[in-house]
C-alpha cells in the first residue's frame, strides 16, 4: 500500500521529497524558487561587509565544561584578536563556543541558523543572526564569507561541511582555503582511513589528504588562518 502523503517538517523536506517520497506539496515550484532566492539576498545583503572571516565547525552536543567547548572559544577569540571574524551556525555547543569567543575578543560574530524538525535554538552570542530553510544556501555563505574553515570535534554535520569543503579544494571551486582540523586524537582515525584506503585505492590523489592541516594548538590555528587570509587579500 502506498503511503498517503504528510505535511512536510521543514521546507527543505518539502523541496526534496515531494518527487519520489510521501510528503505533501505544500508550495509551487515558483514558490520554492522564490524563497530560494530571498535567502541567498538575504545572506549576501547581511554579509557584504563582513571582511575577512573564518567558519568554524564541531559538536552541538558539546556541554560549556567539556574541554572542546573550551578550546572553541580560545581559538575563536584568538583569531578575532588578530582581525577574524568568527562564523558558525549558530546553534549550541562548539558553535556557542565559537560565538563566544569572537564576543570575548570583539569581533563580528555571525551565527547562520538552519530551521530544523526539532528545536535548535540560536546561541546567545552572535551579532548577527541568519535562520536558513535550506541546508544548502547555508553551506554557500558558510564558504564565501570564509578564509578558512576550522573544524572541531563533532557528528554528521560537522562532517558534512568538512567534506564539502574538500571536494571544492580539490576541483579548484576555491584555492588556498586551509580546512583545519582541531584535536588529532579524534581526527586520526579518518586520517589514516583516507591515506590507507582512499590514496591506496587510487580513488584520491596522493597528495590530496594535504588538503587537511591537523593541530590541537590554538596558536598555530591563527598562524594558518591568517596566512591564508594575508595571501588572499588583494594588494593595496
Amino acid at each position: 500500500m502506498t503511503p498517503r502523503p504528510r505535511p512536510p517538517a521543514t521546507p527543505d523536506e518539502e523541496l526534496l521529497g515531494t518527487k519520489r517520497r510521501p510528503v505533501l506539496a505544500t508550495r509551487t515550484e515558483a514558490e520554492r524558487i522564490a524563497r530560494i532566492e530571498a535567502e541567498l539576498e538575504a545572506g549576501f545583503h547581511a554579509l557584504r561587509d563582513l571582511g575577512p572571516a573564518v567558519s568554524m565547525f564541531g559538536s552541538a552536543r558539546t556541554p560549556p565544561d567539556h574541554p572542546n567547548y573550551a578550546l572553541a572559544r580560545e581559538i575563536a577569540r584568538r583569531l578575532g584578536e588578530a582581525g577574524m571574524a568568527i562564523v558558525t551556525g549558530g546553534g549550541p555547543g562548539i558553535m556557542e563556543a565559537a560565538n563566544r569567543g569572537a564576543r570575548d575578543a570583539g569581533a563580528p560574530s555571525v551565527g547562520l541558523n538552519i530551521e530544523l524538525p526539532f528545536e535548535q535554538g540560536a546561541n546567545g552570542f552572535q551579532d548577527v543572526t541568519l535562520t536558513f530553510s535550506f541546508f544548502f544556501t547555508r553551506k554557500l555563505m558558510f564558504v564565501r564569507y570564509a578564509t578558512a574553515f576550522v573544524v572541531m570535534p563533532g557528528g554528521y554535520g560537522t562532517l558534512d561541511e568538512l567534506f564539502e569543503a574538500l571536494v571544492l579544494e580539490q576541483v579548484d571551486k576555491i584555492r588556498d582555503f586551509p580546512i583545519v582540523l582541531v584535536g588529532s586524537a579524534f581526527w586520526a582515525g579518518l586520517l589514516e582511513w583516507v591515506r590507507d584506503r582512499l590514496v591506496a585505492d587510487g580513488v584520491i590523489d596522493a597528495d590530496d589528504p594535504e588538503l587537511l592541516r591537523v593541530t590541537d594548538d590554538p596558536e598555530e590555528v591563527v598562524r594558518i588562518v591568517c596566512a591564508a587570509r594575508d595571501r588572499q587579500e588583494p594588494a593595496a
